[in-house]
């Protein structure tokens, strides 16, 4: 947030409330910015990329870990900003991947999952070993009850068995 404060452009910035209750961690005691434009590579890994946004970066980490005990290395990308992208950190992961999870808790189709998939799809096209998947919200009309929401995003799970799939392990 404070980058968007200092920031002398319009800035449109999103909190995704389900990170409210299960995301802790340590604060740094100075003050600290997230610079706008620049992606975080949570986790490094070799046979496929997982693109998350928001509260499914959670969800990556999660299924990553799942995943190494199948022997799956699992890398997961947080673009943090949108605009700017770093389309350089997306595209080099799955240059070296080869493979790429697209997830983000909206709808699949015409969102920023849609895009981030584009721009590595275009970017990395003659390194890919499979297609690039988006994994999204269910496309039904998301529920208000909180137990039928969370079982509209993607899961853990769900993204293993993916990974499974397009890493010929399923």
């Amino acid at each position: 947030m404070k980058s968007a404060i200092r920031d002398d452009n319009p800035v449109v910035f999103f909190e995704d409330k389900i990170s409210y209750s299960k995301v802790k961690g340590p604060v740094p005691l100075e003050d600290y910015v997230i610079p706008l434009g620049v992606a975080d590579v949570k986790r490094e890994g070799r046979d496929i990329s997982v693109i998350a946004t928001s509260s499914m970066v959670q969800v990556a980490l999660g299924a990553a870990v799942m995943l190494e005990g199948v022997g799956i290395s699992t890398e997961v990308v947080d673009p943090r900003t949108m605009w700017p992208l770093d389309e350089r950190t997306l595209i080099e992961s799955v240059k070296k991947t080869s493979r790429a999870i697209v997830m983000d808790e909206g709808y699949g189709r015409y969102g920023v999952g849609a895009e981030l998939a584009a721009v590595v799809a275009q970017g990395a096209f003659y390194h890919l070993d499979a297609p690039v998947t988006r994994l999204g919200a269910l496309h039904v009309p998301i529920p208000f009850s909180p137990p039928l929401e969370d079982a509209t995003v993607p899961t853990e799970q769900q993204v293993v068995e993916l990974a499974m799939r397009l890493c010929g392990k399923a």
